[in-house]
């Protein structure tokens, strides 16, 4: 490409030159890290970050989902691979990634893959589920320890763990830690310790080491055992950025055999100056009680009603006489309007009573038969009636009878 200052040439072709001559490049074997894996949804490109074990250089690499997928361990970062790819430089963006067609899993990387698969497979299984882990006894009668014969991890849990609680005892049982015996000496220990109805807790101890190192604590068989155990297990192998899998399906997970020590027994001087505290504050806790009960009775012994309880007798004596008096008056005086409303009503009834009318000298004339004559004309010479004044009857017989206006004999 002829270029120079007075006739440069656009990024476009300086990018489709960089394109043309990586595209030459044909397809290459390239050995590194997987050090991120990202697979999104909807999408049928994996992406992964590939890099150099020896320099601080990386690579995007991009492979189809189903040739991730068709992998006989799965892809998990951290895996060592050699990748058979395309080089392609995307012009638009300016950056160079590598397009895989085939994946090989090689050295430790395979091994922490086939790992991570059976780590899936076991906690589908519901060998890690938080809710099935035990809680550790406050303090255990006996100590199941599983560690290797005269080894620092033997004596940093021994060591610590009779310092903080210098009555703690324990039940030691030798295992190897690594090789091809480990796991199955492993599995025979704490079976026989499990079996003690005396060890309360068990607690498996090494002193870390590589990751072919701790292999015997991610077999399969071993994990199996621990999870049917009925003893809580507590894991301490290795260091913190140690994970076997053991610590998974572990009660509790120790990052070193001293801090299992101090995970499994309690301080005796710190239970001592807890139970100082504890009694501090309930003494305290009973001092405010009794002084609140004093000031409260105190205050109750000052009100006057219990100073002199009959004083104020008096008091409500002469409301209660009042309050007699007042009612007293009060029907007596409904009792005097009661009576002068019968009087007056009586004298209206007497005023309008026949009676009243007869004792004016008025009278009621009656025939034999009980009719009530008002006419002269009803009656004649010789009936008899009957005449009823204010303070009796009178019978009487007609001689004659007088119709006003008229003269009748």
């Amino acid at each position: 490409m002829d270029t120079s200052p007075e006739s440069p040439a656009p990024v476009r072709a300086i990018a489709q030159a960089i394109g043309g001559w990586i595209d030459r490049l044909g397809t290459v074997w390239v050995e590194g890290q997987v050090t991120q894996i990202s697979r999104r949804q909807g999408l049928a490109t994996v992406f992964m970050t590939l890099r150099d074990k020896l320099a601080d250089i990386s690579v995007q690499v991009t492979c189809s989902r189903q040739l991730a997928d068709s992998l006989a361990t799965p892809l998990v970062e951290g895996a060592s691979v050699v990748i058979h790819a395309k080089p392609r430089y995307y012009a638009n963006r300016g950056t160079l990634s590598l397009q895989a067609r085939e994946i090989r899993m090689v050295g430790l990387g395979e091994l922490l893959a086939r790992l991570e698969q059976r780590r899936q497979l076991l906690a589908a299984e519901g060998l890690f589920a938080d809710e099935r882990k035990r809680p550790l006894p406050f303090l255990p009668r006996m100590i199941g320890l599983v560690t290797a014969q005269n080894s620092a991890a033997e004596r940093d849990v021994l060591d610590n763990a009779t310092r903080r609680w210098p009555a703690v005892r324990f039940e030691v049982r030798y295992a190897a830690m690594q090789g091809v015996n480990a796991a199955r000496d492993v599995i025979e220990a704490v079976r026989r310790l499990d079996a003690d109805p005396e060890v309360d807790v068990i607690v498996v101890a090494r002193g870390g080491g590589s990751v072919e190192d701790l292999l015997p604590f991610s077999d399969e068989a071993l994990l199996r055992a621990v999870f049917a155990l009925g003893t809580p297990v507590v894991s301490a192998i290795g260091h913190e950025p140690d994970s076997p899998l053991l610590d998974l399906v572990a009660d509790l997970r120790a990052s070193t055999p001293t801090d299992a020590a101090k995970r499994v027994v309690p301080d005796v001087a710190e239970e001592a100056q807890r139970v100082l505290q504890m009694r501090e504050r309930g003494r305290l806790a009973v001092h405010n009680v009794l002084a609140r009960e004093r000031q409260r009775l105190a205050a109750l012994r000052s009100r006057p009603v219990l100073a002199d309880p009959r004083g104020g007798l008096a008091e409500r004596s002469l409301e209660v006489e009042a309050l007699r008096e007042r009612a007293r008056r009060t029907v007596t005086h409904r009792l005097d309007r009661a009576a002068d409303d019968v009087g007056h009503r009586l004298a209206r009834v007497r005023s309008l009573s026949p009676l009243s009318t007869l004792r004016r000298g008025y009278a009621v004339v009656q025939t034999a038969g009980g009719d009530v004559v008002t006419d002269p004309a009803s009656v004649g010479a010789g009936d008899l009636l009957d005449v009823r004044v204010a303070d009796g009857r009178i019978g009487a017989t007609v001689t004659n009878t007088l119709t006003e206006g008229t003269d009748n004999a």
